[in-house]
């Protein structure tokens, strides 16, 4: 990392109050599955700090337990610090271990009884809904080994559509995730399970862009435009080919600028926020790098395009 090019180079962290829009738009914000080592009122505020507009709120169990006592207070707090801090939402729901203590993410859609996993994303849209989320976003998960595949389509068509109809009625949109190893693992599947479902207004798509530059056969910018329609929610990190592991801005492969002016040129008006789950350790650091580098990459896309 010895170039200062944004694709290649760690920034210094900026100081508090830094603003979070970059030129052309666009809302920074950063995901709270980062921050697991921090309260949740602390992280947000450091968040906020830090100068980002925004934040992906991953509900786990020290993070706005959905299944915890007094839930309606708590959602009613946390919508009131995101309005002190004037951070927006979205919700995520990829805690790893809230359903199942000695299992990751399970149950899924696609097991054997999704009972709990179908509670836990219906309460995710009401919680959505109370906190005036831009979107509530989840995946597929991984087929068990012992569901045949069509198996697993069916179920995982017939879970999506109890989730799209409980988002109908809280007036909630939700962004699926196509994710490497899933079911659904990319774009192309995504499309498909939007078809099976009747091509539902409401059901939108979740574009982690660090998982294009790992398995979708485009360029990454190229996967903004193609599903630039139906692009609720973003999540950013870098990441490369063939290898399905979250980095920080400038370890992995992504040339950033063209990615964010691609945001940008498609009308993108959502959260576009940091996704990197396995650096709690050094969460306040990590995410002022990530806020700095973003913006020298915004200013970078601006100056390619003179």
């Amino acid at each position: 990392m010895t170039t200062p090019s944004p694709r290649h180079a760690a920034q210094e962290p900026r100081s508090a109050g830094a603003a979070g829009r970059g030129d052309g738009g666009l809302r920074f914000g950063y995901g709270t599955n980062g921050f697991a080592n921090h309260r949740l009122a602390d992280a947000l505020a450091v968040i906020a700090d830090l100068g980002y507009q925004g934040v992906a709120l991953t509900l786990d169990h020290d993070h706005l337990d959905p299944f915890a006592p007094a839930l309606a207070r708590r959602v009613a707090a946390v919508a009131r610090r995101l309005a002190a801090l004037g951070l927006a939402v979205v919700v995520e729901t990829g805690a790893r271990y809230l359903l199942d203590p000695w299992h990751k993410h399970a149950p899924t859609l696609l097991h054997d009884d999704p009972t709990r996993r179908v509670e836990f994303l219906r309460r995710a849209v009401r919680i959505g809904a109370d906190l005036g989320a831009e979107a509530v976003s989840f995946w597929a998960g991984v087929r068990p080994d012992a569901v045949p595949p069509p198996t697993a389509w069916d179920r995982l068509v017939a879970g999506c559509a109890t989730v799209v109809d409980a988002a109908d009625v809280a007036g909630v949109t939700v962004g699926f995730e196509p994710e490497p190893g899933m079911l659904v693992e990319d774009i192309a599947g995504w499309r498909r399970l939007r078809g099976a479902l009747g091509d539902p207004a409401h059901f939108g798509i979740t574009l982690d862009i660090g998982h294009c530059r790992c398995l979708e056969p485009r360029s990454v910018p190229a996967c903004v435009h193609e599903v630039a329609e139906h692009l609720v929610n973003v999540q950013i990190d870098d990441m490369r080919r063939g290898v399905h592991e979250h980095l920080e801005f400038g370890a992995g492969e992504i040339d950033f600028p063209p990615v964010l002016r691609a945001l940008a040129d498609a009308g993108y008006r959502g959260l576009v926020a940091v996704e990197l789950p396995r650096h709690s350790h050094a969460a306040p650091a990590v995410a002022a790098r990530s806020l700095d580098f973003l913006r020298t990459a915004t200013k970078e896309a601006a100056q390619r395009d003179r």
